[in-house]
């Protein structure tokens, strides 16, 4: 009898625990702008609730691509309150599908991490008839996580020539000399493909860093482009 009371008890306490506790929620948390025309912004709101019975911080927002911007109006919230989160993507130098992510941190217990989405497709402009080269990467962003320090870590990045004349790479700069940059062609042709391997070495590094790979490239809508690798280092 005592062995059951004492596993109510414990049931109890979680189950209020969850009650009292903040609770973050998205009431649509994948948006299809369907089919825009390059160069045109696309605005979204998503609409953040707490739920909980505690106050909601939302401590900090990232989006997968330099060409989204995502800002809530207010970072706390009260039991039942709710605030707009406006994401706003820019197509400008964008071509075919695109899928952009939103990650939403929160002081949320048991959902700390919120993802949305927001995706489509860019299309050219009908009357569009200039040839020009499209530097166009799948993503901008890498996340290692937790890293032990003194080792080195790599991602490759990939991307593709989506314009109509010939793509060519210039000058790749880092952020920093603990991070290395290798392309693996500098000139593209329309539809072609190709990779950029970023290394970021952590030797005496520590805590949390972001490095960034600015590159150059004849890209008339998008000269230069910056990638961002994080890592958390133990």
């Amino acid at each position: 009898m005592k062995k059951l009371l004492f596993i109510f008890i414990v049931f109890s306490a979680v189950n209020f625990a969850q009650l009292i506790g903040p609770k973050i929620v998205v009431q649509q948390s994948e948006y299809d702008f369907g089919q825009v025309n390059q160069g045109e912004k696309v605005t979204h709101v998503y609409i953040i609730t707490n739920s909980g019975g505690d106050l909601l911080k939302i401590t900090k927002v990232n989006a997968s691509c330099g060409c989204t911007v995502a800002k809530p109006d207010k970072d706390e919230l009260a039991p039942g309150e709710s605030t707009n989160l406006v994401v706003t993507f820019d197509s400008k130098g964008r071509f075919g599908k695109q899928k952009k992510l939103i990650r939403v941190e929160s002081n949320d217990p048991n959902n700390p991490q919120v993802i949305l989405t927001l995706k489509g497709s860019v299309k050219m402009p009908e009357n569009e008839n200039a040839s020009y080269p499209v530097f166009h990467f799948s993503e901008t962003q890498h996340d290692f996580g937790k890293v032990k320090e003194g080792k080195v870590v790599e991602y490759t990045f990939r991307f593709q020539n989506t314009g109509t004349s010939t793509l060519k790479i210039g000058d790749i700069k880092t952020s920093c000399g603990c991070t290395a940059a290798l392309v693996s062609d500098n000139t593209l042709e329309p539809g072609q493909q190709g990779t950029l391997k970023v290394e970021l070495d952590t030797s005496k590094r520590h805590g949390k860093l972001s490095r960034t790979v600015s590159i150059k490239s004849n890209d008339p809508n998008n000269p230069v482009t910056v990638l961002t690798v994080y890592a958390d280092v133990q």
